[in-house]
Order: structure tokens, then C-alpha cells, then sequence
């Protein structure tokens, strides 16, 4: 049995991974926020946004945390196809999830449904990128951790598609971003400690890219999309406000 270091970095990869985790939970539920406040293109346009940053930000969280995992005995290396795989199933799943909530009729029956779906993508992401792995060796899994795992990413989902639909308060929605990424962090490593690694030490090239060939991308295109995503929505007026400016647009308009 291998030696698996989960942090080779020690709480870098962790704690950016959080922050990831984060970024991209409060860009998910904010952008969901402003869907249920509009109508017709203009709300399928900002679930899609949703779904994106959803994705991207936990890819991104999933990603940063497997820069610190090692093996002993053994190099890592990814197969680059699959990786991508699961960056576009984290967005495809998450936006199943979202679209659920956003057109909805039903509340309750949506919310389960979105929550579902969307922890389920978030799990499939996870073990589709572990799917990517490649090592001297062969990888198994404890079915009561990744039970477990799963488990998280769905009630973590369902509890951060809840807080949009219900919490306004601008503090209170800032918890529970914080919240849904510490429950994502929690998922990832609780599927990382499901893994066992049994190491066949060889000689014998592994296919695959290594996982710092996936930091300038992963830096500059992720990174750059979460950025202006995020400037995106910070500078986009609410419903309220938009319609306080046809308001005062109509006002100025009768009084001349």
C-alpha cells in the first residue's frame, strides 16, 4: 500500500482550494438569485452563467487540491482528455441543477431535484477527475467513504440552492457561501480518504500530462473567467434597481 499525501504543499493547497471553492459557490448562487429575478432570455442566460461558474469554480477547487496529493513510490500524471471531461460534466450537471430551480414551478419538488442533480455532478466531477489518474499502480475505493462523500455534495448542494432561493440578507447569503465551500472541500477530501493506492513500482514511462502542465491554463483561463464573471455580476443592476431607474426615466419623461 502506498504512502498518499493529501497537502505535499501543506496548507496552500488547501486553503486555495477553499477559496476556489468559495468564489465559485457565491458566483453559482448570486447569478441564480438574479435569474429568478428576471423573465424569458434574460433568466436562461443567467442560469447558464450559474452553471458555468458553479462548475468552473469547483473543477477549479477539486484541481487545485490534487496539486498536493502525492504518492509514494510513485509519479502522477493525468489523462489530459478525461480532465477536461470532467470540467465540462461539472458545468453540464450543474446547470441541469440550476435550470431545475430557476424553472421550477414546484418549490420544493425543484429545489430537491436541483439539489440532487447538482451534488450528484459535483461527485461525478470528483471521481471522473480521479478516473484521470495515472500511477504505478492500482486504485480502490472505500464504498462507505464515497457513499459518504457523495452524501456531502448532495446536501451541500441542496442547502446552497436553498439559501438562494430563500435568504436575501447580503451577510447571511455570505455565510452560507462560506458554508457550501467548506462542505465542497469536505466532499473532496472525504472521497480522497475513500482511496487506496497499491504501488508496482516500475520503470515504464506513464502516459499523461503532469499536473503542472494544467497550472498555466487552469491560471490564466479559469482564472481570468472567475475574475470577469465576477465583475460581471458586481456590475450588472438588480431587478430592483433596474427598475428604479425606469422609474425615474418615466418621471423625468412626464414631467417634460
Amino acid at each position: 500500500m502506498g504512502h498518499m499525501d493529501h497537502a505535499s504543499f501543506g496548507w496552500l493547497t488547501p486553503t486555495l482550494s477553499y477559496a476556489m471553492a468559495c468564489v465559485g459557490s457565491a458566483l453559482g448562487l448570486r447569478c441564480t438569485v438574479r435569474a429568478l429575478a428576471a423573465t424569458g432570455r434574460s433568466r436562461r442566460n443567467w442560469l447558464i452563467t450559474a452553471a458555468s461558474a458553479l462548475g468552473t469554480g469547483i473543477w477549479t477547487m477539486h484541481f487545485i487540491a490534487m496539486l498536493g496529493f502525492g504518492v509514494s513510490g510513485s509519479e502522477i500524471r493525468y489523462d489530459v482528455p478525461l480532465t477536461v471531461l470532467s470540467l465540462l460534466v461539472a458545468m453540464l450537471v450543474a446547470g441541469i441543477g440550476v435550470f431545475a430551480v430557476g424553472y421550477g414551478r414546484r418549490r420544493p419538488r425543484a429545489l430537491a431535484a436541483g439539489g440532487l442533480t447538482t451534488g450528484l455532478g459535483v461527485a461525478s466531477m470528483h471521481y471522473l477527475g480521479m478516473a484521470a489518474l495515472r500511477l504505478h499502480g492500482t486504485v480502490s475505493y472505500d464504498p462507505w467513504l464515497v457513499g459518504l462523500s457523495v452524501l456531502i455534495a448532495v446536501v451541500a448542494a441542496t442547502a446552497a440552492l436553498w439559501a438562494a432561493l430563500t435568504i436575501r440578507a447580503p451577510l447571511v447569503v455570505a455565510g452560507a457561501c462560506l458554508v457550501m465551500g467548506a462542505a465542497v472541500s469536505s466532499m473532496h477530501y472525504t472521497g480522497m480518504l475513500a482511496v487506496r493506492v497499491a504501488v508496482h513500482p516500475s520503470v515504464q514511462a506513464l502516459p499523461g500530462a503532469r499536473a503542472t502542465a494544467f497550472l498555466f491554463p487552469l491560471v490564466v483561463g479559469l482564472g481570468s473567467y472567475l475574475f470577469l464573471t465576477s465583475a460581471f455580476v458586481a456590475l450588472s443592476p438588480t431587478a430592483r434597481e433596474r427598475a428604479a431607474s425606469e422609474s425615474a426615466e418615466s418621471l423625468r419623461e412626464a414631467a417634460v
